[in-house]
């Protein structure tokens, strides 16, 4: 029987993507998914077919900015009344927040509400966001275990579901990795996270322009770049003789995925679950800027089953690129073997385990018990 679920997410792609993803599996199922988000979410709602997408006032605390903080708070309460107001009136049988400070508004309205809920953590590292919700919730979905930040007594109401990845992404699964031989390309996938990522354009060419002309002759990049370091990424390109699509944001990304023998990517939750979904290897440069290490965290599991190589910001230079892409180029079975490993992470049926445990936490009204996690 149809029935309406809110969907809570924060304005950028961490959060937005595998909303989209449950948002479809939802609709495939005759449920009827309804999104609320703040304005920065409405830049992506063109990937929320026929879901009613609701923006509200949001904002974010900071103890070393107490005006901010003030506003803020006025902001969440807008945002509260607003999405007090939405669950009322469409009566959903479950919310479910996918992290991010606009995410936190429309979860307390719907305990406000009595509507059940339920929190997706995209990342190996508990967000702010819902290390403030998770005491309040009915149900915990996890990307990655171990998950930090999580005591307890949240272990007990959590499960392991996977992230959500694109419908696209998921059928690159089905995919064999291609075969490398002395007389095809090597293709390699630069991402750089939503918004791209400017050391990418910086190290990454420069890296690839050291290699031997016999080695560079047979790379063939397709690299997110951002528009104020097109140019100067595609000139050392062209004065190595390399082969490059640069684009500002890559819009298939899964038939890029398809064709990789090779991701060098930061270690968004996002990137991570599609580079596993899709069984590739990968290079991959956390984000520094985060204090809580999470995407070194999300990482981590990759780099010990083999399935990726990780550096630090500091120690991601040209250098590095020349020396790792030497070696894996020179050993096509390494290659192969760690998109095996990759592949062995992944979790493509995310989308599909997080509407199963949304349905029944619906059908149980939330409750969570042994019988719960047994279901699964």
């Amino acid at each position: 029987m149809s029935a309406v679920y809110i969907l809570a997410a924060g304005g950028t792609g961490g959060h937005m993507f595998p909303a989209q993803a449950f948002a479809a599996e939802l609709k495939r199922r005759g449920q009827n998914p309804v999104l609320i988000t703040d304005v920065r979410g409405l830049n992506f709602d063109d990937g929320f077919a026929d879901v009613p997408v609701h923006a509200v006032r949001a904002g974010t605390l900071s103890a070393r900015r107490p005006l901010k903080s003030s506003k803020a708070v006025f902001d969440i309460l807008a945002g509260i009344i607003t999405s007090y107001r939405i669950a009322r009136s469409l009566k959903p049988v479950l919310a479910v927040g996918f992290g991010g400070y606009p995410s936190v508004p429309a979860m307390i309205a719907a305990g406000w509400a009595g509507v059940p809920r339920l929190i997706h953590e995209q990342n190996a590292v508990l967000g702010m966001a819902n290390r403030l919700l998770v005491p309040r919730v009915d149900g915990v979905a996890l990307s990655f275990d171990p998950t930090t930040g999580l005591k307890p007594n949240h272990k007990k109401k959590s499960l392991l579901t996977g992230n959500p990845v694109r419908a696209d992404v998921m059928e690159v699964s089905d995919k064999p990795y291609p075969p490398i031989s002395d007389q095809t390309p090597i293709n390699i996938l630069v991402l750089g996270g939503s918004q791209g990522a400017k050391i990418m354009s910086e190290v990454v060419p420069a890296g690839i322009a050291q290699l031997l002309i016999s080695i560079r002759s047979r790379i063939s990049v397709v690299q997110q770049c951002r528009m104020e370091n097109l140019v100067s990424a595609r000139q050392v390109y062209d004065r190595a003789g390399v082969t490059a699509e640069l684009v500002p944001f890559i819009e298939d990304v899964s038939a890029h995925l398809a064709t990789a023998h090779l991701v060098i990517s930061r270690a968004g939750a996002s990137t991570v679950a599609e580079i596993t979904a899709a069984g590739r290897p990968a290079l991959l440069v956390p984000y520094p800027g985060h204090g809580d290490r999470q995407q070194a965290a999300n990482g981590s599991g990759l780099v010990k089953a083999g399935a990726a190589w990780m550096v630090e910001d500091m120690q991601f230079t040209p250098d590095w690129v020349a020396a790792q892409l030497e070696k894996l180029i020179g050993s096509p079975r390494a290659l192969a073997t760690a998109a095996d490993k990759s592949r062995a992470l992944g979790l493509p049926g995310a989308a599909s385990a997080l509407a199963d445990l949304a349905e029944r936490m619906a059908k149980a009204g939330g409750a969570v018990g042994a019988s719960w996690r047994a279901a699964a």
